[in-house]
């Protein structure tokens, strides 16, 4: 009986951390229409006019993000749209390997009020023997989440993916609220 009990809690504790080791474990990242979409919308000071808002967000893309101007899409001070890709780096590896992923950051602005949304999601492999081309990553989250990762990497990938995409919302609100 005790090899019985201590045979079941050991099934039982491989099966735990074989759950606690799966994709879709603690990497929140939000889908909406079937792409990766990270949406927010902040109230700020009410004193914060949508002028000053416009011109403190488009001041935060372009400290952020390199070669701004080719990447402005849309820049609107009028209706208080800013639209643009912005690209960033994901460390994947102590060898060195790393993505560059590539969203859009669409923000609107109005008196008091920002919502930022990011989606869009392109990534680009930097490691030998991959293509170092871009593509959509929503074909390699959806086979993530399936169990069945492209690369041993993938877990750092979207953990980088949604850890730098919230910390790059959380900066522009800072700057907006400095």
């Amino acid at each position: 009986m005790k090899i019985a009990i201590t045979g079941f809690l050991a099934l039982l504790s491989i099966s735990a951390m074989a759950q606690s080791d799966s994709p879709t474990v603690s990497i929140p990242i939000p889908m909406k229409n079937g792409i990766v979409f990270y949406e927010q919308s902040y109230t700020v000071s009410p004193n914060l006019k949508k002028e000053e808002l416009y011109n403190r967000t488009y001041e935060w893309f372009t400290r952020t993000f390199r070669r701004t101007e080719q990447n402005i899409e849309l820049a609107d001070k009028t209706t208080g749209r800013f639209k643009a890709t912005g690209a960033f780096k994901v460390v994947t590896s102590a060898s060195g390997n790393y993505y560059w992923l590539k969203p859009v950051f669409d923000i609107t602005v109005a008196d008091g009020h920002l919502t930022c949304a990011v989606y869009n999601f392109y990534e680009k492999p930097v490691e030998q023997g991959i293509s170092n081309e871009y593509s959509k990553i929503e074909y390699r989250w959806r086979d993530y989440r399936q169990g069945k990762p492209w690369s041993a990497e993938d877990k750092r990938l979207f953990q980088g993916l949604n850890g730098k995409t919230l910390e790059l919302m959380a900066a522009l609100l800072q700057v907006v609220n400095k």
